[in-house]
This record gives structure tokens, sequence and C-alpha cells, in this order.
């Protein structure tokens, strides 16, 4: 069984403590920030929409699903390695559903200075 404890509050940790002590042998516990909130989803893909539709990118359209992958990479420094076919790349270890809320601000920062640079004017977004 897997539980998920937010630690906001003492009670919060408390149950948590509790968890881990009656635990079997064997599980395992991990530490780590929250991952981004649903809203700061639907301002990644409302900013990648408005990016999608004003910028020409060497000469093509892309879509906000292709612009995402742009700035991921961009902002993770990822790696690419030649498709299986060796017609094209493959960028590697791209996910946002998995960054904290710190890496999708520092991604929709990202987005919001590459917008800036080239004459995007974003919609409210609320």
């Amino acid at each position: 069984m897997k539980q998920t404890f937010f630690l906001v509050h003492d009670q919060a940790r408390k149950l948590a403590q509790e968890a881990i002590r009656l635990a079997p042998d064997g599980y395992c516990v991990e530490v780590k920030q929250s991952t981004r909130t649903l809203e700061q989803n639907s301002r990644m893909w409302a900013l990648l929409s408005d990016i999608s539709r004003q910028v020409d990118w060497h000469g093509r359209k892309l879509s906000p699903e292709e612009w995402k992958s742009v700035f991921t990479a961009a902002l993770k420094k990822q790696d690419v390695v030649p498709n299986i076919d060796g017609t094209g790349f493959v960028v590697l270890g791209l996910s946002t559903s998995k960054m904290t809320k710190s890496e999708m601000a520092d991604l929709q920062t990202l987005m919001e200075a590459f917008g800036a640079n080239h004459g995007v004017r974003f919609s409210e977004y609320e």
C-alpha cells in the first residue's frame, strides 16, 4: 500500500512517523519536494499555446507539445541520441509531471523570457 503525506503541519508529520514505524521490513521511504501544481501545469500550457501561435522557429510552426520539448530540454540541459532508424534524434528524459514546483516556475520563467525576446504577447492567464 502506498501512502503520501504532505508535511504541512505537525499532525501530518506525526502520521508519517507512525506509518514509518508500522511499515514492514523492505518498505522504502522517500522525502522530496512536492511536484508541480495543476495551476502551474495549466499556466504552462497557456504560455506554450501563445508561443506556438506567434513564433516561427527556423521556418517552422511548432505545436505546444513540441515547444514543451524545446523548453524542457533547454531547462534541463538534456541529451540527445540518434533515432533507432537513424533519421533524426530523440531528446532523453523529458517530463514536466515529475518537476518540482520550483523547477516548473523556472521553466515558465524561461518561456516568458523567450517570449519577450521574440515579441510574444501572452494572453491573460487566470
